[in-house]
């Protein structure tokens, strides 16, 4: 089957010396793996090793046999070229660290379109605005929600914040955050990427981040810490 499609690049593996596999989150399957052969060659300009940077976004033409074997792409070009992201080493950062939390937390290859399009406009916003530093952590909360595992803000005035049911509660059992951990989640669910950047101190954002990871791991089976996470703590450090 002949696939015209937007995709976002999740991860690349090297196959062999020339080759890639590139696993993508497209818009209209949901998860595809591509095998790209000659991706270091420079043979073929239409799939450069350039076009597969992390969460990069495509425009793809691919035949998908849908056979649980890897696909073949027919055509590439980029659907929205990134000013800043590849410059910037923050926002690099980020993105290699978003796109390893992704490559763990989706599985399924089913067409996701909504979590698809606010991938799309969550990634554009970085690009074009500087203040950021909340960036990561809003946008692995906001993805819990197409996920299905967003905390449960209907008791959000109760202390603790249970990590395993996902609720606000009056006690605080062996899952759930201290008080002070709480308020910080509280404080993050208010957020929007337009919020005051500063709202949190640096050891702030760090609790935060490891909440979200334990959190994850809570509720993802399999999931695992991304790699690129001691980077990412040294870049707001």
């Amino acid at each position: 089957m002949l696939v015209k499609t937007k995709a976002i690049v999740i991860s690349t593996l090297k196959f062999q010396e020339k080759s890639l596999i590139v696993k993508c989150f497209t818009q209209s399957h949901g998860l595809k793996s591509y095998f790209v052969r000659d991706a270091f060659s420079g043979k073929k300009n239409n799939q450069k090793i350039a076009y597969f940077q992390p969460l990069s976004i495509l425009e793809i033409e691919a035949v998908h046999k849908n056979k649980g074997t890897l696909e073949h792409f027919k055509e590439i070009k980029t659907a929205i070229p990134f000013q800043t992201i590849p410059l910037d080493i923050v926002k690099s950062t980020m993105v290699l660290f978003l796109s390893e939390i992704l490559h763990h937390a989706i599985h399924e290859e089913e067409k996701n379109d909504d979590l698809f399009q606010y991938l799309e406009a969550a990634l554009q916003w970085l690009d074009t605005h500087h203040e950021n530093s909340n960036f990561h952590l809003i946008l692995m909360l906001e993805i819990t929600k197409f996920l299905g595992f967003y905390p449960d803000t209907t008791d959000q005035d109760l202390p603790f914040f249970e990590m395993n049911e996902g609720v606000f509660s009056l006690f605080q059992a062996m899952s759930s955050l201290s008080e002070h951990q709480s308020n910080l989640l509280k404080k993050l669910i208010a957020l929007k990427f337009d919020s005051d950047q500063k709202v949190f101190h640096v050891t702030e954002r760090q609790v935060l981040l490891k909440i979200l990871i334990d959190y994850y791991s809570f509720h993802l089976q399999g999931f695992k810490k991304p790699k690129s996470l001691e980077i990412l703590k040294e870049i707001f450090s």
